[in-house]
């Protein structure tokens, strides 16, 4: 029986576990990336550590998110970054020189190698052959420190293309193809990989697009096979030398097959406030638009931008529509500047934005009160653009260009004839927004900057023998880590401050919840079906930490958050019986006896018991051997303290 590419990857990787659906494996990591949002923790858990200097083949350090500096905040922590990263022997890529996913697919990923990143959009890689999985900044430090990362070994849904994509639809409208038939909870434990005859036709920021928005399926990665369209764009960013063919074998088995028509495919577009509420132009109808963005880390490629400079030439942005336009990268921008098309979109009353994540991540941009904006992003959660009652529908630079000129959601085939713009055969290389790390003998001298801002991790403990306490919050289904520990350009700036930004944890849902929960001393969470969406953002995990949260108790969760959850030392819990849900409220005082001892002992099935109703109610604390250590010892810093020590 022959192996999927997934599969071989994986298992030129393993170095602990065995090869068994549902069980936990550990993978070699060969390359991380942080970004500034979650870097300066990442960094500070790896001092933590001990560990003088990375052990990956290339670790990369970005400021791509936190580059709007209204303050101090933000400047000190790149600042800090940048030093760390020099003394530790982490390549720093500096404010300007573009998106984390975007630079890393251009510059450092490599086919078949594997990669994490403290960002939910690091399958972006998978665009090019790699296994490059979303994860916490400790996860992270831990691999940079020569850890393995672990994950539930997967199932593998073959996603079979055939076809082509007829003129302007777009490699987005196959990701929201994807996410209209399986939904937001479609992909959990399941690795997405494309196959088929139609994979060729697709260019390699095409399958990025479709990579990166496949954690929108709450998948664990996607993957493209390495082919010669990979080589051809290697070759093209003066890398070709590190290509290598990678495909599954031809008699390779899936546990699921997804077949996609790509020639079937129309314009879509999802619809708020969810990525996996897609409609096609018609069902939707007419509608008026105030604002459109363009760019992101899913679709802010060079031939993503020469399509919109296409349609803008010669024409005017509608006057009731503000657009907004960022290149993914310097390089693209640098290219885009030269060949005349930037100058087309500001003839068209484009407004040029720096090459970093921008609205994507609640960085300015925030639409009027009520406003409809168009963005070609990969999120629209409620309230993520800065507006609470913002209107945010996702779609392609094409329909999203075509848009802005006619002030109403546009059909894009409405346009002609479509040009044909394709991948150049070279890319404008100059890396010098990319500082090289000291070298080993020059590292020691090499002083770490920290400013006011940058707190400590927070303190932990082992588990305690029992847990006795009240429920501070009840929340219900497809709660987001926006929710949990809002982004935006007041609260990103406290991202090294624990303290500072708990202050504004699951705010989104109850304004008191953070001082009643510090008050409480210590609680427990309630929550519903895919708890923890979204962003990988650890900080979702430490602020309730912060907080005295002892245990998170829900339906499910997504993979990334119930894994940062056991790495800050919180008890993930689900209901047995999801209508046990009903049986626990708001201010219910709780009791977990003896769940150290049973831990311990391997019990996977505990009891909570309702003390206010006299309920007893069975959960079940699923944890191998390694994550059951993990909560043993307070989290995942203290065990790796404690393995290192040995």
């Amino acid at each position: 029986m022959g192996l999927t590419l997934t599969e071989k990857i994986l298992k030129a990787h393993l170095v602990d576990g065995e090869f068994v659906k549902g069980s936990e494996i550990g993978i070699r990591i060969d390359q991380t990336l942080t970004q500034d949002a979650t870097g300066t923790m990442a960094y500070l858990e790896y001092e933590a550590m001990g560990v003088p200097r990375v052990k990956t083949e290339k670790s990369v350090a970005y400021i791509d998110h936190n580059t709007l500096q209204s303050g101090f905040e933000n400047a000190d922590d790149h600042r800090f970054i940048g030093s760390v990263c020099k003394k530790h022997g982490v390549y720093f890529s500096r404010p300007g020189n573009g998106i984390c996913h975007q630079v890393h697919l251009e510059r450092f990923g490599i086919p078949g190698k594997t990669l994490i990143g403290s960002d939910s959009h690091t399958p972006t890689g998978g665009g090019i052959g790699m296994i490059a999985i979303g994860a916490g900044g400790l996860d992270v430090a831990v691999a940079m420190g020569g850890g393995a990362y672990y994950i539930t070994y997967p199932q593998i849904v073959k996603v079979n293309l055939t076809g082509k994509l007829s003129d302007w639809v777009s490699a987005k409208d196959v990701i929201l193809e994807v996410l209209r038939r399986i939904s937001v909870k479609g992909g959990v434990g399941k690795v997405m990989e494309y196959c088929g005859e139609g994979v060729k036709t697709l260019s390699v920021p095409e399958r990025a697009t479709i990579t990166n928005m496949g954690a929108e399926l709450g998948a664990t990665t996607s993957i493209f096979p390495s082919d010669e369209v990979t080589k051809a764009f290697l070759k093209a960013q003066d890398r070709g030398d590190v290509w290598t063919e990678l495909k599954a074998d031809d008699d390779a088995v899936y546990d699921e097959v997804i077949d996609i028509d790509l020639g079937a495919l129309v314009p879509q577009a999802a619809c708020p406030h969810s990525p996996d509420n897609v409609k096609n132009m018609d069902e939707i109808g007419k509608l008026k638009i105030d604002q459109v963005c363009i760019g992101s880390c899913t679709n802010s490629s060079y031939v993503d931008m020469m399509k919109v400079a296409y349609i803008l030439k010669g024409k005017t942005v509608d006057p009731s529509v503000s657009l907004a336009i960022a290149p993914g990268s310097k390089q693209v921008l640098n290219m885009l500047a030269s060949n005349g098309a930037l100058a087309t979109m500001i003839d068209a009353g484009a407004r040029i934005l720096e090459s970093a994540c921008g609205p994507c991540i609640g960085m300015g941009q925030a639409p009027n009160s009520g406003g409809v904006s168009l963005r070609t992003f990969n999120r629209n959660f409620l309230g993520r653009s800065g507006t609470k009652d913002g209107q945010i529908y996702l779609v392609s630079p094409e329909t999203a260009a075509a848009s802005a000129l006619t002030g109403y959601l546009t059909d894009p085939r409405t346009l002609g004839e479509m040009p044909k713009i394709e991948v150049p055969e070279q890319f404008k290389i100059n890396d010098n927004m990319v500082v090289a790390p000291a070298s080993v003998e020059e590292m020691d001298s090499v002083e770490v900057l920290r400013g006011p801002n940058i707190k400590p991790y927070p303190e932990t403990a082992p588990l305690v023998e029992s847990i006795a306490c009240q429920v501070s919050l009840k929340v219900g289904d497809n709660i987001t880590t926006d929710h949990i520990m809002p982004a935006g350009a007041k609260i990103l700036p406290l991202r090294s401050n624990i303290p500072a930004i708990s202050q504004h944890c699951f705010t989104v849902c109850d304004e008191d919840f953070p001082r009643r929960a510090k008050n409480m001393g210590k609680s427990i969470i309630v929550g519903g079906t895919n708890y923890g969406q979204g962003s990988s953002r650890e900080h979702a995990a430490l602020a309730p930490l912060y907080l005295g949260i002892k245990a998170v108790l829900v339906k499910s969760f997504a993979r990334i958050h119930r894994a940062n959850l056991i790495n800050a030392g919180i008890l993930p819990l689900t209901f047995v019986n999801e209508a046990d849900y009903d049986k626990i409220s708001q201010g219910d005082e709780i009791a977990i006896d003896n769940v150290r001892a049973d831990i311990e002992a391997g019990k996977t099935q505990l009891t909570v018991k309702n003390k206010t109703t006299g309920s007893e109610i069975p959960v079940l604390c699923e944890l191998t051997g390694r994550t059951k250590d993990i909560i043993l010892a307070g989290g995942l810093l203290d065990y790796t303290r404690e393995q290192l020590s040995k």
